[in-house]
């Protein structure tokens, strides 16, 4: 799989540049504080290291979101990027991962690995080439970075049971606690998926007893593979569907455009996770008579840099990650619900420079106390009881 490279942005080491010190202004740092804040430590070369970011597809708005961040990471840094487009397959992602190790710079990696089953093999690798790496997302609860020793710094998410719940409670709220709904998850081996599912399932179960759910297909994080599986089901139940719950934005922005080329979009109500730009659009608009009720906030962009900043300070000796606190290694970022009532305070959020600037509060506040997604817990998510 080839990669796609980022020159270096020929901003100085020890000055980034304009356009960054006017992202840090937007922040609320001086200049003087921003130039402090991106110089690197004494013995680091960052002509010795690459920035890498795995993807799981480029047409996903959150991974999209994900490489944004990247971006803005590494002209920070001045340190060259990498981009890894796994095109939905693990074995694209691992081998891709490969090539870029054996060019021989040492990698400070963010991944957001395709399958929990990824990162064992993508963490051994980076270990074995002197990198380092955060995973985002997935991984198997039991392999765990205290194991594996200072190259593996952290395992990063949002709870997935929390985004389910909020869900799951919007939907069932549109619809009056009575109906039928389909789901959408992501891609079956993903631990974000499966405890998405979870939370969502669970609510019903709890809260929503008259809400049936009629069928639910895992549609691989894509919004063609959500058009095409909504599709399908349009196809078996029809108008008996009322509402559509996807595991995230992109497969629901699938999702809505087979309802409304059904000319269903206006009986049906959905919800999801990620609050996309596409999905403010909607929610503004109104489209579908308002079908949009329900979103959870977080960005692709704020997680990539979080990651990549995380493995930076390890890889310039800033922090020992086995000396760090557990919920610092296995950590739970912030997750906000959305509803069309509350979603204004987040616009900011997708405003011109967004991305610059939150890095630039990140290398001002550090990876886990940076608003609006900072550290709020960690460990193992617990599902709920089936």
């Amino acid at each position: 799989m080839k990669t796609l490279s980022k020159s270096k942005t020929g901003l100085s080491r020890r000055s980034f540049g304009a356009a960054a010190v006017a992202a840090a202004m937007i922040a609320g740092l001086t200049a003087g504080q921003a130039q402090a804040e991106f110089a690197h430590p004494e013995g680091f070369n960052p002509d010795d290291w690459v920035i890498v970011a795995s993807v799981i597809n480029t047409t996903n708005p959150y991974m999209i979101s994900n490489i944004e961040g990247a971006e803005a990471i590494s002209k920070a840094l001045d340190i060259d990027l990498e981009i890894v487009n796994s095109n939905n397959s693990s074995q694209t992602s691992v081998s891709s991962i490969l090539a870029i190790l054996a060019s021989g710079k040492k990698p400070i990696m963010f991944v957001n690995t395709v399958a929990s089953s990824d990162a064992p093999t993508i963490v051994e690798a980076v270990k074995q080439s002197g990198g380092y790496v955060s995973i985002w997302w997935n991984k198997p609860d039991a392999y765990k970075p205290q194991d594996v020793g200072d190259n593996f710094v952290a395992f990063q998410k949002h709870t997935g049971v929390d985004s389910g719940r909020c869900g799951a409670r919007a939907l069932a709220e549109a619809l009056g606690g009575k109906g039928n709904v389909i789901m959408l998850p992501g891609v079956q081996d993903s631990t974000t998926s499966k405890t998405r599912v979870a939370g969502f399932k669970a609510e019903i179960a709890e809260n929503f007893p008259e809400i049936k759910i009629l069928e639910e297909r895992p549609s691989n994080w894509d919004p063609q593979l959500g058009a095409r599986n909504a599709k399908d089901m349009i196809v078996k139940y029809g108008s008996e569907i009322n509402g559509v719950w996807s595991a995230d934005d992109g497969m629901q922005i699938g999702a809505m455009q087979s309802f409304e080329n059904a000319g269903l979009l206006e009986q049906v109500k959905f919800s999801s996770d990620g609050l996309y730009p596409k999905t403010l659009e909607d929610i503004i608009s109104g489209r579908g008579d308002n079908a949009i009720v329900g979103e959870t906030f977080h960005r692709g962009y704020m997680a990539s840099a979080i990651g990549l900043y995380t493995a930076y300070l390890a890889a310039s000796g800033q922090i020992t990650p086995s000396e760090l606190p557990a919920d610092k290694r296995e950590s739970f970022f912030k997750l906000s619900c959305v509803t069309p009532e509350n979603y204004q305070q987040y616009l900011q959020y997708d405003a011109a420079g967004a991305a610059d600037a939150f890095v630039a509060r990140l290398i001002d506040t550090g990876p886990w106390d940076t608003e609006p997604v900072p550290l709020v817990g960690g460990g193992v998510e617990v599902l709920p009881e089936s």
